[in-house]
């Protein structure tokens, strides 16, 4: 019988230890998942916490059926999306505003990491999600390769293919990126 169906059972009997059992098990994880889609890490913290909150909160009507993790992330994504669409505003410097173009010293700094970081996220969101999974999980939660067979289920020639042509397809993203 699987861990997490245990933990579940026990969670919805109110066993106060499976909880924290449960939190400690999934939340480097999610906090490296919220992390890899939110550039704040305080707002990644907050958005991990409550994925934890929406989770529990709707135990009871949660079905077991296979990966836990998988609906945590899926909970996850959801909030990191809705993170996302309600910044509204980016601050800019002035000389942004006033339409003078930095200077490579200038984007080098701060600025030039969240430029990267924000090319990074974009070229990402480019991908399909099947190639996007397999690179989240071997560059952001540091699995091998096996590992991330075994999570997904899929055998591992597909994991290396995947890999390759998310490689690819970032290369040619960023690269097209650059150039405009």
């Amino acid at each position: 019988m699987d861990l997490d169906f245990l933990l579940i059972r026990k969670m919805k009997q109110g066993d106060d230890a499976s909880f924290d059992v449960f939190v400690r098990k999934y939340y480097d994880d999610i906090l490296k998942y919220c992390a890899l889609h939110c550039p704040d890490t305080g707002d990644a913290q907050d958005l991990t916490q409550e994925t934890f909150v929406r989770f529990f909160a709707n135990l009871s009507d949660y079905r077991f059926m296979g990966k836990t993790k998988n609906f945590l992330y899926t909970i996850a994504g959801n909030l990191c999306k809705n993170a996302y669409r309600s910044m509204r505003e980016i601050p800019v410097e002035e000389t942004y505003l006033t339409g003078e173009e930095a200077s490579a010293e200038e984007l080098s700094g701060p600025e030039g990491a969240v430029v990267d970081r924000l090319a990074l996220t974009w070229a990402l969101e480019q991908l399909s999600p099947q190639l996007r999974e397999v690179i989240e999980l071997y560059y952001y939660q540091e699995k091998k390769l096996s590992e991330i067979a075994e999570e997904l289920e899929i055998g591992l020639p597909l994991v290396k293919y995947r890999m390759r042509q998310a490689k690819k397809q970032l290369r040619e993203l960023l690269e097209k990126e650059e150039r405009l």
